[in-house]
């Protein structure tokens, strides 16, 4: 399959997380100066939060290599599919392609949107395993490719369904990732390849996301149309007024806004993390949450997060302190595979 230059949104749309999905793509981790001496680690809680999702619906597991391959193989349930192809890391909601999905035709049409990648602003180096995986992965799942001109990772974005899609000016309009692009010019192919009528611009993400700028999948997440679950802090946090402020944007937006306070902290190798319980991935049955091992906080969030969802679907919490550190969680390393009814 070829990748073509042209917008995939032409009757074409981004589904929100929630619908039914065909399958979910992750990625084994594998960059040694991110993850240091927390490699393994890391490794057992991607093949939890793997076997956690592979209880609702099936998962294909990217390993770079054959070892790494045979290594994911005796970490993961036997339904799991592995696929060997060129990875950097493991951070496939970023690098990975976004799908949009046309119900109306018969049969329905799903493409592969490839959006640039450069390691969150050349954060790493070696990145171009990871820059071409979105192709490979839209033609392993029998999809049409196109190519898109704007350099884009999937956190920084959410959608609901119904045409709005939120996103924070830290990081879209971050100089590091489309320099030579305007606000005006990024939203417009946001709504020409992912089909969405509206952009929200919040404008911060938490200030101790070290390497994504700001990304919204730490913060907020839609629960429904024009519905978002956004994370809110206490006067004493760093993050208060920005958090605040992202408030009164969505609510100004005509967003009905859900608060979400817990948000913990917490040390790998001596360094102090956040670690975002917002950063969960949602299906049609169920949600991933990752935990901290603080039961009573983790006990809150898993609550809150039951709440918010109405008790529709089942709240998993799995251990992610280690994605944490490497600055992420269940969110950052799926990407979901919409279904095609």
């Amino acid at each position: 399959m070829t990748e073509t230059p042209t917008p995939a949104a032409e009757g074409l749309s981004m589904p929100p997380e929630w619908t039914a999905h065909e399958r979910t793509l992750m990625a084994w981790p594998c960059r040694r100066e991110l993850w240091g001496g927390q490699l393994g680690a890391a490794k057992a809680e991607s093949a939890g939060v793997a076997n956690a999702i592979a209880a609702f619906e099936p998962v294909t597991m990217v390993a770079r290599d054959a070892a790494d391959a045979q290594e994911a193989r005796a970490a993961l349930d036997a339904d799991v599919e592995i696929l060997t192809a060129p990875v950097d890391d493991s951070w496939l909601r970023d690098s990975g392609p976004i799908f949009v999905v046309d119900h109306h035709d018969e049969p329905s049409r799903r493409v592969g949107v490839h959006f640039g990648f450069n390691s969150w602003g050349d954060k790493f180096e070696g990145y171009e395993n990871d820059a071409a995986i979105g192709r490979r992965l839209t033609e392993h799942v029998g999809s049409e490719v196109v190519r898109a001109p704007l350099i884009l990772e999937g956190g920084s974005i959410g959608v609901d369904g119904t045409g709005t899609l939120v996103t924070t000016e830290q990081c879209l309009l971050h100089p590091n990732r489309n320099p030579d692009l305007s606000k005006d010019e990024i939203e417009r192919h946001l709504k020409d390849y992912l089909g969405v009528t509206r952009v929200v611009w919040l404008e911060q993400g938490l200030v101790e996301d070290r390497d994504t700028d700001g990304h919204v999948d730490l913060i907020a997440a839609f629960l429904g149309p024009d519905r978002m679950l956004l994370q809110r802090c206490a006067p004493d946090n760093p993050n208060h007024d920005n958090m605040a402020r992202n408030r009164e944007i969505a609510v100004a937006a005509g967003i009905e806004v859900v608060d979400f306070d817990p948000l913990a902290y917490t040390s790998v190798d001596g360094e102090e993390i956040v670690a975002s319980y917002m950063n969960f991935y949602v299906g049609s049955r169920f949600v991933i949450v990752p935990t901290a091992g603080q039961p009573d906080l983790d006990a809150e969030a898993l609550a809150a997060i039951d709440a918010a969802f109405g008790g529709t679907k089942e709240i998993v919490g799995v251990p992610g302190v280690v994605h944490a550190f490497g600055g992420g969680g269940p969110h950052c390393i799926t990407q979901q595979v919409p279904a095609l009814g």
